[in-house]
Parts: structure tokens; sequence; C-alpha cells
């Protein structure tokens, strides 16, 4: 699983059988601390909710094609999640 922040949509004039009603949106990879890494991606909604400038966490290869119904459908990537908050781990010393 990767975090990305939603930076846009994407408007496909023709879609795969397997792929029609499902929103493509352009994900910009971060690292672990928030900052850009790499080029975006393009990337298939599973959610079917994500938004512009939305924190996401998607997959890459073939787990992406397994995130959405049916699977196997020809994507790269595909956001299957929607993050509310990204917090500090806590650790504790024993």
């Amino acid at each position: 699983m990767m975090l990305g922040r939603v930076i846009g949509t994407v408007v496909a004039s023709v879609r795969y059988e397997g792929l029609q009603g499902v929103p493509f949106l352009f994900v910009q990879p971060l690292d672990r601390t928030g900052a850009p890494k790499g080029n975006p991606v393009v990337a298939a909604d599973a959610t079917k909710m994500a938004g512009p400038s939305e924190l996401v966490l998607y997959e890459a290869s073939r787990e992406a094609a397994l995130a959405l119904d049916p699977s196997f459908v020809p994507v790269d990537h595909a956001i299957i999640g929607i993050v509310d908050d990204v917090g500090s781990p806590t650790w504790s010393s024993s």
C-alpha cells in the first residue's frame, strides 16, 4: 500500500468494458513525511469516493487489478482507501 494525494481527474473517451463507471484520478505519490515522491500516476478509484486534495491509499501492479470488480481489469494503480488522519506512531518502552 502506498500513500498519495489526489491532484486531478482524468477523462477517458474510451474505456475497457470492466471499467465503465470507475473514476480515474491523478495521484501524487508521497513519502513518509508527506513530501511528493516521483511522478504522478493515474489510478482507478475503487472506492468511487475520492476527490481533489484527498489523501489516499493506493495499490500498484497485480494488487491494483484485483481491487476492482470484476478483478483483473487492465489498470496499473487503484485507489483502495481514503485517509482521514496521519499521526505519528506511539512507542512505549518496557
